[in-house]
């Protein structure tokens, strides 16, 4: 391009992994590229993400509300001209993203290519090997818009003072902390309650334990764990994002399934030890910047259609628990040969 721009709007509407995803690739940004400003389209809910970055605003996408259906996507982008937009960089490509790019006619426009393709020969099975990073098919789009990044030496924020109210949750003696996140949005990528109780059981013994995770139903069973283990708080239920952040900074270590704990944490720079039911780190969706050896996996000898499916909405019956196949004993020595 013959002259860089200036103002760049990211679009990234949803899930909540996916966004968190953005952030380091944007972190990196603004690093090697500190002239440029960044408007972020995504959901309000989903602005403290982006509360370490310079330069980067959050523009609040109401897709159930005012931006709904074209008319809203139309009034949605006679605001977002107002703030004097040079280029789009739409890392979501769905038909809601390419409808409002529509009626940015004039402006330079990148989508983000998904590899639909490759994924779809990964979970057939005809093509078993490792695809290109999500954050690495982000940091292509600004590429193309003339911003070539490098993310392999990422900085990350420093841990958040904790307030009272989180301090309450992460306790106050100096034991090593570890978040266990058990959830995740499909029952196919969770390792399954009771084997997790063990892995609590044993770990609570050492360690301070906090538990994440959001819901009703969720918040009862950690509940549950709670008032069953030593050392152990569940902070689901208790916290706004900000501060369920703030606490997640200051973890020696995370535990998470393929979700979205795992990229928020990994976005904070803390390690993130992550367990994988029926989808698979190949493709592309593992956790910023952590060891390929913090992944444990599936066994695909005992279950050879792993991945099932990119996002773990598809399996056949008997794969619904494939992650029983990794015994908490493998779980517990990773989180302590972390530590």
């Amino acid at each position: 391009m013959s002259k860089q721009p200036k103002h760049i709007l990211v679009i990234r509407l949803s899930a909540m992994g996916d966004v968190a995803m953005v952030a380091p690739v944007l972190h990196a940004l603004i690093t090697q590229y500190p002239d440029t400003k960044i408007t972020i389209l995504t959901k309000a809910f989903f602005k403290p993400f982006f509360r370490d970055l310079a330069n980067v605003t959050v523009f609040p996408a109401e897709v159930k509300g005012k931006h709904k259906g074209v008319l809203g996507l139309y009034n949605l982008s006679r605001e977002l001209k107002k703030l004097r937009i040079d280029v789009v960089a739409d890392l979501h490509n769905v038909l809601r993203s390419n409808i409002l790019k529509l009626f940015f006619l004039g402006s330079r426009c990148v989508q983000i290519d998904k590899g639909r393709t490759e994924k779809k020969a990964l979970i057939s099975g005809h093509q078993f090997q490792p695809l290109k990073t999500t954050h690495q098919r982000y940091a292509d789009v600004f590429e193309k818009l003339g911003f070539k990044l490098d993310l392999s030496h990422p900085i990350f924020p420093k841990p958040v003072n904790l307030n009272r109210n989180t301090s309450s949750i992460f306790g106050s003696n100096s034991k090593t902390h570890i978040g266990i996140a058990p959830f995740a949005a499909h029952e196919s990528k969770m390792y399954p309650l009771e084997l997790m109780k063990v892995v609590i059981a044993s770990l609570s013994k050492v360690y301070n334990i906090v538990l994440f995770g959001g819901g009703e139903k969720e918040i009862k069973i950690l509940d549950k764990f709670e008032k069953r283990f030593e050392n152990v708080v569940n902070s689901a239920g208790k916290l706004s994002l900000d501060e369920e952040m703030d606490v997640i900074s200051n973890l020696d270590v995370m535990l998470s399934m393929d979700s979205g704990n795992a990229h928020i944490a990994a976005m904070l720079g803390v390690k993130v030890v992550t367990i994988w039911g029926v989808t698979h780190p190949f493709a592309g969706f593992s956790p910023f910047n952590q060891p390929e050896d913090y992944a444990l996996l599936s066994d695909r000898k005992q279950f050879p259609k792993i991945p099932t499916s990119v996002y773990g909405n598809k399996y056949p019956e008997d794969y619904k628990e494939v992650s029983r196949s990794v015994s908490p004993n493998t779980i517990i020595e990773k989180i302590v040969s972390i530590l």
